[in-house]
């Protein structure tokens, strides 16, 4: 009993598949007192309708920021990123002393000395670098290193970008999907509307000639007589009586109707054939959104809610400042500076002289029968040992110090004109966003004027007072502003999260 009152409290993560889809329920948690369960009366068939509820309970669509961090953990470009900035950490630490030298003379045949026979020759030496060269070589690859962490921030800004963009270009499309079914349908009650109308007026064209048809006979009846004065009566009648006028009529309008009828069907296949369009963009969208994530391509990508338009909350000149202040680039630059001065003093310190101190060990073995007695003075030999290297060819010194500062005036260049290319960047989106901003208004205002017109257009047409032809203009007008509408929302985001990607910031707010 006390082991299912544990498995009530602990978190459940329930992952049900459906194909190539995957629904995942996370961080469901029963609550016993707030479901009010008796543990003593909990049986299977309790799990299994608490089961059946939590299953068919519409899941969460997951959010943007749920994609990103998938992408963060699982992208292999990002990856690699991080796994170099990494790898320069580990360089911070190798910098040091020399490796201390040991060698080891062996003679073949002992040579003789005074104090005994040689045998051996033993040396240990450690060299010590200039004062102040290990550290200096410590935060040369510090600066590197931090160099490498920007790389690997604006690789994530980079990253974070191109998945915002195609997120919301799948947004795009999908409400260009939603408006070309929604006017699909629309076009397709305008089809029966015509359907009937056409059918209504070839009805009463072929029900209004046997009326013209019987006017003959009776007029024939009315002017019975013989000689001239019949057949000119009769010739005089027959004039009003003609159906030619009438029934040209009823056939105009009838070949009118149906050439309605017709353009509407034209209208309907271009749509169909723009819904397979957008279709097939949708797919390919998804493909390279799932791939930027680093999943399956057939993965199913659940959007949520429409786009919303966006607000930027920012001063355009506080943005460019921040944009200067956080950009990864022109921190990565500043480190690579700040790196190339460690290198432009190490290469200097490096002029100067390197000391070694060691010790030298040689073993005597005492000869016998040699007649002297060797009880005092064959002792083993040990000699400290001091050496230093001697700079002498300061060209090669010169010469380092030289390529070091290049390249930090280099990098100070770099950072520079990245500099500039961030502000002609930050001026293009903050562009893009105004044009945007001013559209959505005017599209709105547009689509709602366009809409009142439809209706009107409408009520008219089906009252015979007004043809199909305006109705279908102003409607191919509202579609082109509901996609323009549609499009300025998508460039609002575009703009910031392309604003996002140059200062390291959160923009969006809808």
């Amino acid at each position: 009993m006390s082991q299912m009152h544990k498995v009530m409290e602990n978190k459940t993560i329930i992952k049900v598949g459906f194909g190539s889809s995957e629904f995942g329920v996370q961080s469901s948690k029963f609550n016993v007192r707030r479901f009010a369960f008796q543990l003593s009366n909990f049986s299977f068939l309790t799990l299994a309708f608490i089961l059946s509820l939590l299953l068919t309970n519409p899941i969460q669509a997951q959010t943007l920021d749920d994609y990103l961090v998938q992408a963060a953990e699982n992208n292999p470009g990002l990856k690699s990123k991080y796994t170099q900035y990494l790898a320069s950490v580990e360089r911070i630490s190798q910098p040091g002393l020399p490796d201390p030298e040991f060698q080891v003379g062996v003679f073949i045949e002992p040579m003789e000395r005074y104090m005994g026979n040689q045998s051996a020759d033993y040396r240990i030496m450690q060299m010590f670098p200039w004062f102040g060269s290990i550290k200096t070589q410590k935060e040369e690859a510090k600066h590197m290193s931090l160099a490498s962490y920007q790389l690997f921030l604006e690789s994530k800004n980079q990253l974070f970008y191109e998945i915002k963009s195609t997120w919301f270009d799948l947004h795009r499309i999908k409400g260009e999907l939603d408006v070309t079914y929604e006017n699909l349908d629309y076009l397709r009650k305008l089809e029966i509307l015509s359907l009937s109308q056409f059918q209504a007026a070839t009805g009463a064209s072929s029900a209004a000639s046997p009326t013209r048809e019987m006017s003959n006979p009776s007029t024939t009846k009315s002017s019975s007589g013989s000689g001239m004065n019949g057949m000119n009566s009769n010739n005089s009648s027959s004039s009003p009586t003609m159906p030619s006028n009438p029934s040209s009529g009823g056939m105009g309008t009838a070949s009118s109707g149906m050439s309605e009828v017709l353009q509407i069907r034209l209208e309907i296949k271009e749509l169909e054939n723009q819904l397979s369009l957008l279709k097939s963009n949708f797919k390919s969208l998804s493909i390279k959104f799932n791939q930027l994530i680093n999943r399956e391509i057939e993965a199913e990508i659940v959007l949520g809610e429409k786009l919303a338009p966006a607000f930027l909350e920012l001063e355009k000149m506080t943005l460019l400042d921040s944009i200067r202040k956080n950009n990864p680039m022109l921190a990565m630059y500043e480190e690579e500076a700040l790196a190339y001065e460690q290198k432009a003093k190490m290469a200097k310190l490096d002029g100067n002289p390197m000391i070694g101190v060691g010790v030298n060990y040689i073993p005597f073995i005492p000869r016998v029968n040699d007649g002297i007695d060797h009880s005092m003075h064959s002792m083993n030999m040990v000699m400290p040992m001091f050496t230093m290297t001697l700079p002498f060819y300061r060209h090669k010194t010169d010469s380092r110090i030289k390529e070091a500062k290049l390249l930090q005036e280099s990098a100070s260049l770099n950072r520079q004109q990245t500099e500039n290319l961030l502000a002609m960047q930050w001026a293009n989106a903050i562009r893009q966003w105004e044009d945007a901003s001013g559209n959505l208004r005017l599209y709105e205002e547009q689509v709602e004027l366009i809409q009142q017109q439809i209706n009107l257009l409408t009520t008219s047409f089906s009252a015979g007072s007004e043809t199909l032809s305006s109705i279908l203009r102003a409607q191919q007008r509202i579609i082109d502003y509901q996609i323009q509408r549609i499009n300025a929302i998508n460039q609002q985001h575009q703009s910031l999260a392309l604003l996002e990607a140059l200062s390291g910031q959160t923009l969006i707010s809808n």
